[in-house]
């Protein structure tokens, strides 16, 4: 064979080459796709899968789900403030703290313990009874919670230590920063029960939305169904962005996709 037809031949190996390639890139897809969940009974059989979708899903398209499903007010205020900007799911772990003066070196045993037993992914929610300048968590909890693999912290309370919380990249929102403490003037009151954080029940076990838009709280009992329409919601938002800069009319857009 002269070099001339060997030159020839190489490109069309290299193509044949690159259509393999692809074929088993789209067969790979194809399977992952498959294996991931798209429904709210195949999401309820596959807890993991849930997490890391909600991961996925904007705050707002959980809370507006959360409406339309359950005609429930589900998030938190305006006052709940990240420490910098993220976003985070996770499962509840909640923490109740009530104000109480004392001299009692054991009071808050039960808060450290809480967050010992924590599994990676959890989320921290606290409920600090009149706490709104009194610190619920500050660097070493944080770093404890980060050691451990948790997803994030919310506070309804004060945040302190910061710079230690940012140092690490671990996620907290609270009520806002304050220097003050919570030893010797709270106790413990339990951990795993129902508490009230920011004005939203919260039970153990429920998944918490976070994003730069704030944060949402999903009953675990309704979790898979609310996932669902979220997504759907997120899927139409994300949509009629491209669309209004190319015709240049929200009101159209709403009129084609249905959301606003």
């Amino acid at each position: 064979m002269t070099s001339k037809a060997v030159s020839r031949i190489r490109p069309t190996v290299g193509v044949v080459v690159a259509i393999v390639l692809c074929c088993a890139m789209l067969t790979l897809a194809q399977k992952v796709s498959a294996n991931t969940p798209t429904t709210a009974t195949e999401y309820s059989s596959d807890p993991a899968a849930m997490i890391e979708a909600y991961r996925h899903v904007e705050a707002a398209s959980v809370s507006d789900a959360i409406e339309q499903i359950l005609h429930e007010k589900r998030y938190m205020s305006h006052r709940m403030q990240s420490v910098f900007p993220t976003k985070f799911a996770g499962t509840a772990l909640t923490v109740k703290l009530v104000k109480q003066e004392n001299h009692d070196p054991a009071a808050l045993n039960g808060m450290l313990q809480a967050i010992d037993s924590g599994q990676p992914g959890s989320v921290y929610v606290m409920q600090v009874e009149d706490g709104a300048d009194v610190a619920g968590m500050g660097g070493l909890m944080g770093t404890a919670m980060f050691a451990r693999g948790f997803a994030g912290a919310v506070i309804d309370g004060g945040v302190r230590d910061l710079p230690q919380l940012k140092r690490i990249g671990f996620p907290v929102y609270s009520t806002g920063p304050v220097p003050s403490t919570s030893v010797s003037h709270y106790r413990f009151a339990g951990a795993n029960i129902p508490v009230v954080c920011d004005g939203v029940a919260v039970a153990a076990n429920d998944i918490i939305v976070a994003d730069q838009d704030g944060v949402v709280v999903v009953p675990s009992e309704h979790a898979a169904e609310i996932l669902v329409l979220a997504q759907k919601l997120d899927n139409s938002e994300h949509s009629m962005y491209p669309f209004i800069e190319k015709f240049h009319s929200i009101t159209e857009a709403v009129r084609q996709f249905g959301r606003i």
